[in-house]
């Protein structure tokens, strides 16, 4: 296939976590049709929907398999990315790209409500991460981790989400330093105000605030996303690791 732009991924495959809907299926989608072999991950509840991503990819001409996992439970993430070796023969990318927001002010904010957001944000990405990098350190590979602008600027409301997203920032670099010299690449997208259901469906005032914030006056796309993450993940950023890159339009810009 090899279909985005330049970037050519045949050979390889790439795991991406909470992959059913949204980003995560524009991220694999857009994987698999630059040519890479794709394990769509999501929990039980979500495998018909993963497994309607993976016929789109097969329909396109791609392979794709589906790894049910939840990906707070070691065990559980372990099982998973064995899975994948077994199935695929080995495992060159991942995206740590699954999440859940449980927005309220700081003062209404339960102890649940705090540590599930950062046990699936982080904790998810931190399992996922150590589980491939037993196999990426003898054969190399790059890593993506999905964070976001709110994990640069924060947001009222969103304290558990922004410290969430702030982690994976420290995990990349962190990673990316540990990980380097055995020729492991480790980067975070940042993206802003991304077109979803979510979005969609804010009140006119609150979309008309965010999009005043953005100097490219619009919002992004999944796809959009899912270019610069497929750009990270290939030989084409190969001298990229630790980075933090911003979709966003302009909204951070320091």
């Amino acid at each position: 296939m090899g279909e985005a732009g330049m970037i050519d991924l045949r050979g390889q495959t790439a795991l991406v976590t909470g992959a059913r809907r949204g980003l995560g299926q524009a991220i694999a989608v857009a994987l698999a049709r630059a040519g890479a072999r794709v394990a769509i991950n999501d929990i039980a509840d979500g495998a018909h929907e993963a497994q309607a991503v993976a016929e789109q990819i097969r329909g396109d001409g791609g392979e794709a398999l589906v790894v049910v996992a939840d990906i707070t439970d070691p065990a559980q993430v372990q099982a998973m990315v064995e899975a994948v070796l077994a199935q695929a023969g080995g495992l060159d990318i991942l995206i740590n790209n699954a999440g859940i927001t449980r927005d309220t002010l700081l003062v209404r904010m339960s102890d649940d409500d705090w540590r599930r957001v950062i046990d699936i944000n982080l904790g998810g990405a931190f399992l996922c991460t150590r589980a491939v990098a037993r196999h990426m350190l003898k054969h190399g590979g790059a890593i993506v981790n999905v964070s976001s602008v709110v994990g640069v600027m924060g947001n009222a409301g969103q304290a558990n989400y922004a410290a969430s997203k702030a982690g994976l920032i420290g995990l990349t670099k962190s990673c990316a330093r540990e990980l380097g010299p055995r020729g492991v690449r480790v980067n975070a997208i940042a993206p802003g105000f991304i077109e979803s259901a979510m979005t969609q469906a804010l009140p006119p005032e609150a979309r008309a605030r965010w999009l005043s914030q953005i100097p490219l006056g619009r919002a992004g796309t999944a796809q959009e996303v899912a270019a610069v993450t497929v750009f990270l993940a290939s030989p084409a950023a190969a001298y990229v690791t630790g980075q933090v890159l911003c979709i966003d339009g302009g909204m951070v810009t320091g």
